[in-house]
């Protein structure tokens, strides 16, 4: 029987991209892409903000400021794996202030579809005196939206085959934290599902934001609405510590997780064995020590 891996107690994660997969590291990124039948990697340092603020570490702050590393992290990336596929310069790649632009479009989108609109229909439902069915009401709403998108974008074949990057990237992951080899053999035999998944953290942050906000009590749209964004950082840090103690104990708290997992088969998608080498080529990259011979692009 393969043994749980306990070289680190550095949790490797990461993201699919446009036909690749990018793993994080202690001390690097890596983004793998398919370019027709080789695999050419980017590799780059990376020093997480918390090296260099001890304060960003605490608990129920660092979530927050791992939110918008990811966020950063996730955009660039993206851009990155487009232009490695497309095979052009990378100097042709988004600005600074172009990912900027693009990050505030994302934010005020999320705001707009899972703060304004689910909280003006909690609002709508003020002759139900119980704050509980109100923010229930909220949550419910919040929760729908981000089905209904996670199912309408599953109708694209490109956002079907980024899912099955997903997959993989899961699966690797949990071939690693298994112990076992990273082979191709070994990574199709994992699950697709990870409680530490971006999915799971949403749905979490769901569920915690219908308690929080029922303490707020009753108040205007607008008192509702600012509430929500100021305590953003709050549930945000909650969700964080919630998917970090699952990631520990899964076998404890696997009725918990058990919903997380569920979503997970909607935004995962089971991989091939040519995306399964992306996503092992990309963990090799970071591991430390790292491991595995592939054409690189970059530093």
């Amino acid at each position: 029987m393969p043994q749980k891996n306990t070289q680190t107690s550095f949790q490797y994660g990461g993201q699919a991209v446009i036909e690749g997969v990018t793993m994080r590291g202690p001390r690097d990124i890596a983004t793998a892409v398919r370019v027709g039948d080789e695999i050419v990697i980017h590799q780059e340092k990376y020093t997480p903000w918390s090296d260099s603020f001890s304060l960003l570490k605490w608990p129920f702050i660092r979530g927050t400021v791992v939110l918008i590393e990811s966020m950063i992290i996730g955009i660039r990336t993206l851009n990155l794996s487009a232009y490695l596929v497309s095979d052009e310069e990378e100097e042709e790649s988004l600005s600074s202030w172009e990912m900027g632009l693009t990050m505030v479009v994302a934010v005020l989108l999320s705001i707009g579809l899972f703060i304004i609109i689910p909280t003006w229909l909690g609002h709508m439902t003020l002759w139900v005196e119980n704050i509980w069915v109100q923010n229930l009401v909220e949550g419910v709403t919040r929760l729908g939206i981000f089905l209904a998108y996670v199912l309408g974008i599953r109708a694209f074949e490109d956002i079907r085959r980024v899912f099955q990057y997903h997959g993989a990237e899961h699966k690797a992951i949990n071939t690693y934290e298994d112990g076992a080899d990273l082979t191709v053999e070994e990574v199709a035999r994992r699950s697709r599902l990870h409680p530490s998944c971006g999915t799971s953290f949403l749905l979490v942050v769901i569920v915690i934001s219908i308690f929080v906000f029922a303490f707020l009590g009753n108040g205007s749209w607008l008192w509702k609405f600012g509430s929500r964004i100021l305590l953003l950082p709050v549930i945000a840090g909650l969700g964080y510590e919630f998917i970090r103690l699952s990631r520990r104990y899964r076998k404890q708290m696997r009725i918990l997780i058990a919903p997380g997992l569920w979503v997970q088969n909607l935004t995962t998608g089971e991989p091939d064995s040519s995306q399964i080498e992306v996503a092992i080529a990309a963990l090799k990259r970071v591991l430390i020590p790292p491991t595995g011979d592939v054409v690189t692009s970059g530093d």
